[in-house]
């Protein structure tokens, strides 16, 4: 993929792609595969939701591809770009994406939330094709998608994780999953890679999670006055909600960790919260163990901050991206359009400017140079 050619304005993002192998015959090639990741971008950017949505882009936006690439012979038809989008190698696309995404971030992202999203029409109940699952990796702080895997539904999040792991660079952060990601092998790898975790705990660590429970009762019982402890509580109130969150961090776990033979195991994370929605009150405690030797007003904000995977990321995805009402369901094209849309969310959030994400994509859609200046750097 040459980088600006003839056509005056460079694309910086298709350097990072040109390890994509095009899967078409050469000799029948009309629109290169530059070519149509740029369309592609370009129109999710600027609103596109559908495969329709993107041929129509290309008719009408020609002038402003051609700023970029030659699109010789015009921009390709929805069913040919749905053929592209189907047959183009999933994981090789997602390793581009990782490598592009750690060129445009440059620090290293301190929390890394990693947890799964079902493409929910992508199912084909008459050809027994169940829908296609995306574990991500999110930086919490910085609010960018690092990287994702397409497995084949949720179950399957265990193998995810590792591959997901493996493709980033995560020394020095810390991993946070929920209790899908809670696994001895999961954690092992993730200290290997000189990085920490907090994982949350539920039933499917069947015997930790009964150990961990009834520690957890008998100290609360005599108020943590006979382990290492540290506490920490905060106040939010927003819209008539107030939450009332208590952090305990238990630190003195090395009989557990032994018992379990679980590595890097250093602490047990208490979360007790408390919400108030006028004359109703919700009480939640969750469990998690962690590899930080942290005091618990840190852990708790770490905690916290996985959230942003939900909010700033699943949220996004089917609130201004329309993610759930995509109907793509041929071979790799529901889980290369999510990757598409991905990039586009991550560039979405550079500029600085107040505006929504929604309004974002609504200035690119009015103002072409706008838009060109979003991949441009």
């Amino acid at each position: 993929m040459e980088r600006c050619g003839a056509f005056g304005e460079a694309v910086v993002f298709l350097e990072h792609f040109e390890g994509l192998t095009d899967p078409r015959q050469r000799g029948k090639v009309r629109y290169t595969l530059d070519e149509v990741l740029l369309l592609c971008l370009l129109a999710v950017l600027a609103g596109a939701e559908t495969i329709c949505d993107i041929a129509r882009f290309g008719d009408r936006k020609l002038a402003l591809l051609r700023r970029f690439r030659a699109f010789a012979h015009g921009t390709p038809s929805h069913d040919q770009l749905g053929t592209i989008l189907a047959s183009l190698d999933g994981e090789r696309f997602q390793q581009c994406f990782v490598a592009w995404v750690a060129a445009i971030t440059g620090a290293s992202a301190e929390v890394i939330a990693i947890d799964g999203k079902s493409l929910r029409r992508s199912a084909h109940r008459k050809g027994g094709k169940a829908a296609v699952h995306m574990v991500s990796a999110f930086a919490a702080r910085q609010r960018l998608v690092l990287g994702q895997v397409e497995v084949a539904d949720k179950s399957n999040e265990i193998v995810a994780i590792p591959r997901l792991l493996d493709m980033l660079a995560i020394e020095g952060a810390v991993i946070t999953t929920d209790a899908s990601g809670c696994q001895r092998a999961i954690a092992a790898r993730i200290r290997d890679r000189k990085a920490d975790y907090i994982l949350a705990l539920k039933g499917n660590q069947t015997s930790l999670y009964e150990d961990v429970t009834l520690f957890v009762a008998e100290q609360k019982a005599n108020g943590f006055r006979h382990t290492a402890a540290t506490r920490h509580q905060s106040v939010d109130g927003d819209h008539g909600r107030i939450e009332t969150r208590t952090t305990t961090v238990i630190h003195d776990v090395e009989w557990l960790r032994k018992r379990h033979d679980w590595p890097g195991l250093d602490a047990i994370v208490i979360v007790e919260s408390t919400r108030e929605i006028g004359v109703s009150t919700e009480h939640e405690t969750r469990l998690y163990i962690s590899s930080l030797a942290l005091p618990a007003d840190r852990i708790g904000s770490i905690v916290r901050s996985h959230w942003a995977i939900e909010n700033s990321l699943h949220w996004v995805m089917d609130m201004v991206f329309r993610d759930d009402e995509c109907r793509l369901r041929t071979d790799h094209a529901p889980a290369n359009f999510t990757t598409i849309k991905h990039m586009a969310q991550n560039l979405l959030r550079r500029p600085t400017t107040k505006d929504s994400l929604r309004m974002r994509r609504k200035v690119a859609a009015w103002n072409d140079d706008f838009l060109a200046s979003l991949i441009a750097s």
